[in-house]
């Protein structure tokens, strides 16, 4: 991993292409958990959902590119609600940084721009998961200030 300094300066966060959809589900496979959930080799499902996302306002899929290669990616999705006095609120999912890129400040980087653009979009609070087993990930999630404050749960459908 090199530092920022020796990597080239130009980053460009921009809306995820129909052509950046490998790279990205390469980077959801690169790690333990993705590596049971993912399947690079057949992209129609994640081609499909690409579809869905393309055509949903409150859908945003980012890729982060140097050098003209994908290198890091987020969704971020603005949810309107009733609670909190009808707060807008936004949620931060699938963070991934190439391997290469780790430990940059790209992370932080894309994360600063979610939470940008989660208040332009109006939004008052913006949340996350993250798995149990993802502890390194708690650490950079708190020291962009975020809380650990809710138990999370999940049901398989």
């Amino acid at each position: 991993m090199a530092d920022l300094e020796s990597r080239p300066a130009t980053l460009d966060i921009r809306p995820a292409a129909e052509a950046d959809i490998a790279a990205i589900v390469a980077m959801l496979a690169d790690d333990p958990l993705g590596a049971r959930r993912e399947s690079p080799d057949d992209l129609s499902p994640y081609l499909a959902a690409f579809e869905r996302l393309a055509v949903d306002p409150n859908q945003h899929l980012v890729v982060a590119v140097r050098a003209g290669r994908v290198v890091g990616t987020l969704q971020l999705t603005v949810v309107p609600g009733l609670s909190r006095r009808g707060a807008t609120r936004s949620i931060i999912e699938a963070v991934r940084i190439h391997a290469e890129e780790r430990g940059g400040g790209l992370g932080t980087l894309l994360i600063e721009w979610a939470v940008d653009e989660s208040r332009r979009q109006g939004c008052q609070l913006v949340q996350l998961t993250s798995d149990k087993s993802r502890t390194d990930a708690h650490r950079f999630y708190e020291r962009l200030g975020f809380t650990a404050s809710h138990a999370g749960f999940k049901r398989e459908l």
